[in-house]
């Protein structure tokens, strides 16, 4: 089966170029110059013709932090690997990089078995794994080796927060890292100081303060700041490369812009709700609505200027990736476990259908260009996570994961029109400039004519290299 997408502007990490581009079976075969004739009558003979005139062409994107079906607070994320992967499909993404879980007391292999029983023959694109350590001990760093060179899961999740579910003390973090500086790997940090959280929580709550806003207000900025730094402090004495996920706070994103100036190795992802959503319009939404937003990291303030600091960071690489941390919750009967209780509202916001779209629409505003737009959505994530030259860019060789993109177009964003397992949107009423058209995952074609005509099962499992990031 062959495919020409002729007439689209083809978008890289390194520039714009009119291009037309020649699909063979699951690969891209060829790149040539729009009305190039080097390709002979091909127009004519290829299986199937996509004219993209005034439209950009641009990879699949690239989202390394979802959460399918993650058992938290008491309920399960309410996407499965089925309607979850299906949803990114939607918005444009063509690979997602999930979260297997170890818990505190289970062994690594368990835990990564039980993903695979979740996701195998359910995912509408590919994707592939990082492992959550929830308890370091000898048995889980012997595993990080087998995970490293057996099934091709190069990172690792810790946390600092969330005591008896995640957490890991200091010695048992730098344990870890000391073994991901072995092998390779490459750590991921929850960076919040969860024991002190803990604190502030139950004298909140004591105090009456139930609300949902008040699950951002006892996650302050100086908590994740103060886990950031000592990440990276951790992170030099094992010598070991660090990426820290959902950064909210402009506090935090300095420590990780200043250890980077210094030549250090530490990496930092952001998320579109930090973008877009804030603590007192959103989280602190009147009665229980706030609910919908509870995340950790939480939403920050808008009077302290975070959002417009998050986007400087991604101008600068301070921040290289942007990832959506999808853990979805539905209001009823899940979110809801949270009345008079904020402690008790499972944390998450279902994000992975729309991160492309709300990344375009930093575009359109000028908060980034173009091409960074698909450097931290598509290429840099697939760099950083062992996945390139294979997915994150468009050129011969590579899988033929595309996206046709109408600039023109405009996508209004709400739950009647969303296609994830939720029963609200946390982007109610958004409307943003820019719509996908065409989705492509190698070769086949998953979104057209406003329609879902992928399979379930399609996606495979990808087993990952290191990171090419550091190279």
């Amino acid at each position: 089966m062959t495919t020409l997408i002729k007439n689209g502007l083809v978008l890289s990490a390194d520039g714009a170029t009119p291009m037309d581009v020649l699909v063979d079976g699951e690969t891209i075969a060829a790149l040539l110059p729009t009305g190039s004739t080097a390709l002979g009558d091909l127009e004519t003979t290829a299986d199937r013709v996509v004219d993209a005139a005034g439209k950009y062409v641009l990879p699949g994107g690239v989202d390394v932090h979802t959460h399918m079906e993650l058992p938290f607070g008491g309920t399960n994320a309410s996407d499965t690997f089925e309607t979850g992967t299906r949803a990114a499909a939607w918005g444009g993404t063509t690979t997602i990089v999930d979260f297997a879980v170890q818990r505190t007391g289970e062994r690594v292999m368990d835990g990564l078995e039980a993903w695979h029983a979740k996701s195998e023959g359910e995912c509408a694109i590919d994707y592939g794994f990082h492992m959550i350590l929830g308890g370091v001990d000898d048995d889980s760093l012997a595993t990080m080796d087998r995970l490293v060179n057996d099934e091709g899961i190069t990172s690792f999740k810790l946390f600092m927060a969330y005591p008896g579910v995640f957490y890991s003390d200091d010695g048992k973090i730098l344990r870890a890292m000391q073994t991901a500086s072995s092998n390779g790997s490459l750590i991921m940090m929850h960076a919040e100081n969860g024991m002190a959280i803990d604190v502030l929580v139950q004298q909140a709550l004591a105090r009456g303060q139930t609300d949902p806003i008040f699950h951002g207000i006892t996650r302050p900025v100086a908590m994740e700041e103060e886990a950031t730094f000592r990440t990276i402090k951790l992170a030099e004495v094992a010598g070991c490369p660090v990426y820290i996920v959902h950064m909210s706070a402009r506090e935090a994103v300095e420590r990780v812009a200043e250890a980077r100036g210094k030549g250090t190795n530490v990496f930092g992802e952001t998320c579109p709700q930090y973008l877009y959503l804030t603590l007192e319009d959103h989280l602190g939404a009147p009665g229980f609505e706030g609910a919908k937003y509870a995340c950790s990291t939480p939403l920050r303030s808008r009077h302290e200027h975070h959002q417009k600091d998050l986007w400087r960071f991604l101008r600068t690489n301070d921040l290289q990736v942007v990832s959506t941390d999808h853990c979805p919750f539905c209001f009823k009967e899940q979110k809801e476990l949270g009345i008079g209780d904020f402690s008790k509202i499972p944390n998450g916001i279902g994000t992975v259908e729309h991160r492309m779209d709300l990344l375009y629409q930093g575009v359109v505003d000028g908060e980034i260009s173009l091409t960074r737009w698909v450097e931290v959505a598509c290429t840099t994530p697939a760099r950083m996570f062992g996945l390139y030259p294979r997915k994150g860019v468009i050129q011969p060789g590579s899988d033929a994961d595309i996206v046709v993109y109408d600039p023109q177009a405009t996508t209004q964003i709400g739950v009647e029109t969303h296609h994830m397992n939720l029963d609200y949107s946390a982007y109610e009423g958004f409307k943003v400039q820019g719509r996908v058209d065409l989705v492509m995952s190698r070769g086949t074609v998953l979104i057209e004519d406003d329609a879902y005509v992928g399979t379930k099962g399609h996606g495979r499992y990808l087993k990952r290299d290191l990171s090419q990031y550091l190279a």
